[in-house]
């Protein structure tokens, strides 16, 4: 089997070590890193993986996939390369799709107050998160959460899922058309960071927690950080 990951962060390098325990033939497409990101191009030359920092294209194809995955990939894929393996091609994204498509979409979740956020495998086609869903989970948003315990939680479990999703692309599974309420959230840190004391209090708590994913700045207020609605209290008094 020739896989092509495209992938980032330890979401990337969990997927890498699934298929090199499969033992495929693998080329990875990913991302230089700073310090506190996983690194998935140590990861490939540990395991004499070969790797590009490229954006994928047929061009640097270094062979004819039989699948493709993007496991936290920050490029957008080429038009020609969904059309090339279309059914093939596959995304994890960090939401129940068809709601929050697009960035930021556990935080949004988070702030907006839901009750579960989750994610979505779905093949990839020429839309932005509109493709047909392979495999889909709830994950509950607990009033404890912070940006950070949302996304590992979602993403922990989103990994336990990938041998299912991998499985289904092979046995070529169509997956199932989105439904329901849509919504798009751009790229973009929500609201600039900055609390607005016209929200009400709720939301406010709400935004503080979702901000919080060191070593991200936090929420801010009248130019200072902000870690708690305590410390929001204090600055607004």
């Amino acid at each position: 089997m020739n896989v092509i990951l495209c992938g980032y962060n330890w979401t990337g390098c969990k997927a890498l070590q699934y298929l090199l325990d499969l033992k495929y033939n693998i080329f990875v497409y990913t991302h230089g890193n700073p310090s506190h990101i996983p690194s998935l191009i140590e990861m490939c030359k540990a395991n004499g993986v070969d790797y590009s920092t490229e954006n994928i294209s047929k061009v640097t194809l270094p062979f004819e996939p039989d699948i493709i995955c993007s496991i936290y990939y920050r490029y957008i894929i080429k038009e020609h390369i969904i059309e090339a393996y279309q059914g093939k091609i596959f995304n994890l994204h960090p939401a129940l799709i068809p709601k929050y498509r697009g960035c930021s979409s556990l935080t949004w979740a988070l702030i907006n107050g839901e009750e579960f956020a989750g994610f979505t495998f779905h093949y990839i086609n020429k839309g932005i998160d509109t493709g047909r869903i392979i495999l889909q989970e709830k994950v509950r948003i607990e009033s404890f959460d912070t940006q950070a315990t949302l996304y590992k939680r979602a993403m922990f479990k989103a990994m336990e899922a990938f041998p299912t999703t991998l499985d289904k692309v092979i046995a070529n599974y169509k997956g199932r058309e989105q439904d329901g309420e849509v919504s798009y959230y751009k790229r973009g840190c929500p609201h600039d960071g900055i609390i607005n004391p016209n929200w009400d209090e709720k939301y406010i708590k709400r935004f503080i927690r979702a901000m919080i994913y060191p070593p991200y700045p936090p929420a801010f207020f009248q130019g200072k950080e902000v870690y708690t609605y305590e410390d929001y209290l204090k600055l607004k008094a």
